[in-house]
C-alpha cells in the first residue's frame, strides 16, 4: 500500500526509507521553491515574450515553439543562478549535504491537446526512472512552475511497485543515450523514435494517484516508482522542474527501493554531484553500480554543445 505523507516532518533517514518502499512525500512552496520557479518563470517569460508562455502554443507553430523552448531547457539547466538556488532547496530537505549527491534540474514542458508530445515535449507513458540506468537509491523531485491541474500533472501507478512489466530496458545502455538519445531531443517535433524503454505489455493504469500541488509545491518519490506523464487536456502548457537525488550512506550500504524489473546498463552516477560543494560521485562507487562494459562513442556524462548554449543564450536576451 502506498501512503502519501503531507507537510511530514520526518527525519532525511527515516523518509528515504519510507521512499524506497514506495510512498510518496509532498510538501507546501517555501522561499526556497518559490525562488527557484520564479527565476524559472523569468526565463520561460523573456523566451516567449510577447506572448504568455502557458497559452503560446495556440500562437505559435510547433516548429517554432521548439526553437524557443529546446534551447531554453539546457540554459536554464546549466546557468549558474539555477545552480545556487537549488542548492538551497536541496538544504531545505536534507541536514547532510556531504552524504546528498544532487543531479541538474530539468525544466519540462507538458502542452495541452497533442500540441507537442515528442522530443523536447515528450510526454512519458507509464515507466520507472530506474530502466534509464538510474540507481534504486534514487529520489525524484518534481515542482511544478506555474499553478497546474489534476488534468495535466503526473500519475502514480502503485499496483506496480512491485509488479514487473516488460520494459525493454534490458535493451538500454545509459551511455549510449548520452551520445544519441539526449542529444537530438529537439529534432524530433511530429514523433519521437529515440529508442528508451517502455512499457512492451498491456498494462492496468485504472488505479493512478494523481497530486495536484501549488505552484512552488514539491512531489518526492522513488525513481522506482511507476509514473507517467498525464495526456494534458487542460487548455495550458504545464511547465516543471525535476531533479533527482541520491545519498552516498544508502549507495555505500546497498540501500534503495527493490529491484523489480530493471535491466538497463551503464549509470547515471556520474551525474550526480556532491551537495555542499559540488565535488563528483566517489569513482568507487561508480564502479560498484556500473555495468562495466562502455561501449564504443559512448558519453559518460551528457554536456550540451557550444551552439545549443549560444541559441539559448539569444533567445534568453531578446535577439
Amino acid at each position: 500500500m502506498t501512503a502519501v505523507y503531507f507537510d511530514s516532518k520526518m527525519p532525511d533517514a527515516e523518509r528515504r526509507a519510507k521512499l524506497y518502499a514506495g510512498d510518496i512525500f509532498v510538501f507546501s512552496p517555501r522561499p526556497s521553491t518559490l525562488t527557484l520557479i520564479e527565476f524559472a518563470r523569468e526565463l520561460i517569460e523573456g523566451a516567449f515574450a510577447p506572448l504568455p508562455p502557458r497559452t503560446a502554443q495556440f500562437k505559435l507553430s510547433v516548429e517554432r515553439f521548439v526553437e524557443v523552448f529546446g534551447p531554453l531547457k539546457p540554459h536554464f539547466i546549466h546557468h549558474p543562478k539555477t545552480a545556487s538556488l537549488l542548492r538551497d532547496v536541496v538544504a531545505d530537505f536534507v541536514t547532510d549535504l556531504d552524504a546528498i549527491h544532487v543531479d541538474v534540474p530539468r525544466l519540462r514542458g507538458a502542452t495541452s491537446d497533442k500540441y507537442l508530445t515528442a522530443g523536447v515535449g515528450y510526454a512519458f507513458p507509464p515507466h520507472r526512472d530506474t530502466w534509464w540506468s538510474a540507481p534504486m537509491a534514487q529520489l525524484n523531485w518534481w515542482l511544478p512552475i506555474y499553478e497546474f491541474s489534476s488534468e495535466s500533472g503526473m500519475a502514480f501507478h502503485p499496483n506496480y511497485w512491485a509488479r514487473p512489466v516488460s520494459n525493454g530496458s534490458e535493451e538500454f545502455n545509459y551511455y549510449i543515450y548520452n551520445s544519441v538519445g539526449r542529444k537530438e531531443a529537439a529534432k524530433h517535433i511530429k514523433a519521437d523514435s529515440r529508442k528508451q524503454p517502455g512499457p512492451r505489455e498491456p498494462m492496468d493504469l485504472a488505479e493512478e494517484i494523481r497530486i495536484v500541488c501549488p505552484a512552488g509545491g514539491l512531489i518526492l518519490f522513488s525513481g522506482a516508482q511507476m509514473h507517467s506523464t498525464v495526456p494534458n487536456t487542460s487548455g495550458l502548457t504545464r511547465f516543471s522542474i525535476d531533479f533527482r537525488t541520491v545519498d552516498l550512506t544508502d549507495l555505500e550500504n546497498g540501500r534503495g527501493a527493490p529491484n523489480v524489473d530493471t535491466r538497463a546498463t551503464g549509470t547515471s552516477l556520474r551525474d550526480f554531484r556532491r551537495g555542499r560543494d559540488g565535488a563528483a560521485m566517489p569513482d568507487e562507487i561508480v564502479a560498484r553500480y556500473d555495468s562495466g562494459e562502455i561501449p564504443e562513442g559512448a558519453i559518460l556524462v551528457f554536456k550540451p554543445d557550444a551552439q545549443a548554449n549560444e541559441a539559448a543564450a539569444q533567445i534568453a536576451s531578446g535577439r
